[in-house]
């Protein structure tokens, strides 16, 4: 009998690695049956959704509230899909608060399939006793930090360092002169990279602050051309907004045309996330910006112990990528940063970079879907 195997992604960063580790583990066994929940991605790779995980992209404590009654049904849905399913285990990716409310309602319900969650809590930036919370609910647990699983091992569970996904993400691949080509974009044009988020608040937040940024910019030079490479969860309301703009524009969709623009970009303006660490091993000049309700950012900064959220200058403990947040994430401070990168402000992220544990010889997909294999056939 061949194998089931459920996966569970809310959002389009999760989707991304689910649909790289439904291809490994169909390198592994052609036989293997994928059910489950994502996104453009998965179902490119062949998953028939459960649903549409648009609903599930919204991030924030206020910001979730007015889409509840949905994300409650949803985990109804999905209770009710394992128990038709019955597969032989259940991997929950990224989306931490959602992952964990998932395999509570799973336990609570008395599913006794082994539980798993891919990308390990931040436990180190935020709270220390999630640690101890996921080790209620889940257990196998895949770190993508070298330091992340002795968080974890402490209180019973497995933990097993993967390596980090960006290394498989085609970052560094990109072809510049394929995309100046396919997309009509002549030589003399700069190429500015515009990247507001995959989810619908930071689209609210983020996008029209980000277009005037640019449009300052493009007042002074107007050989930019700004690229938006995107997902289709926010990709029609950014074309809505984008409709009227005077700066030439081009959006785009999917993996390589969003690495080809990286080859090609001069600079990049993004909102905060994985993107960062995508840029900077695609050697792409860039600041991150975050802004969300001001009640969700001021209970966040109650329970946040780090000084920076970019990766990179956590690692560093030196503000490497420019990050603009909340109050800082302002019209003018976003166009006087940007505009010192697309006039030849470099980033030196080498040191940072090799100390994320990117030499992993084994591609995490592959790490990962032989582990879920092995426990799969366990249960």
């Amino acid at each position: 009998m061949s194998l089931k195997i459920y996966l569970i992604a809310g959002e389009p960063s999760g989707d991304l690695l689910g649909a790289r580790v439904m291809r490994a583990l169909k390198k592994i066994d052609s036989k293997i049956q994928i059910f489950g929940v994502g996104g453009e991605t998965m179902m490119a790779e062949g998953l028939k959704s459960l649903f549409d995980i648009k609903d599930l992209s919204v991030m924030g404590f206020v910001e979730v509230l007015p889409n509840l009654p949905k994300i409650l049904r949803h985990f109804k849905e999905i209770q009710q899909d394992i128990d038709r399913v019955r597969p032989n285990i259940i991997m929950t990716i990224d989306s931490y608060s959602f992952s964990i409310r998932v395999h509570k309602m799973l336990k609570k319900h008395g599913c006794k399939i082994p539980h798993v969650h891919l990308v390990a809590p931040q436990v180190w930036a935020w709270n220390k006793k999630r640690a101890k919370i996921i080790g209620n609910f889940v257990d196998h647990l895949f770190c993508l930090l070298p330091n992340e699983p002795a968080y974890f091992t402490p209180y019973g569970m497995a933990a097993t360092f993967v390596g980090h996904p960006v290394i498989e993400s085609g970052a560094t691949c990109g072809n510049a002169a394929r995309f100046r080509e396919k997309y009509s974009i002549p030589e003399n044009k700069q190429i500015l990279c515009m990247l507001p988020g995959s989810r619908q608040n930071e689209i609210k937040y983020l996008l029209d602050d980000f277009m005037q940024v640019v449009s300052n910019l493009f007042a002074k030079n107007p050989d930019i051309f700004v690229v938006v490479p995107t997902v289709k969860t926010v990709g029609e309301k950014i074309k809505n907004k984008m409709a009227q703009w005077r700066v030439p524009h081009l959006i785009v969709y999917g993996e390589k045309d969003r690495y080809n623009a990286f080859a090609a970009a001069k600079a990049a303006i993004a909102a905060s996330g994985t993107v960062s660490l995508e840029l900077a091993i695609a050697r792409v000049p860039h600041l991150i910006a975050y802004k969300m309700n001001p009640v969700t950012a001021k209970l966040a900064r109650r329970v946040l112990k780090i000084k920076y959220v970019n990766l990179l200058n956590l690692i560093e403990n030196k503000e490497v990528i420019p990050e603009l947040l909340q109050e800082d994430c302002t019209i003018p401070k976003l166009t006087a940063t940007l505009d010192n990168l697309m006039n030849g402000r470099e980033q030196d992220t080498k040191a940072a970079l090799a100390k994320l544990g990117l030499n992993t010889k084994q591609l995490p997909s592959e790490k990962i879907a032989q582990i879920l294999i092995k426990l799969a056939r366990k249960s």
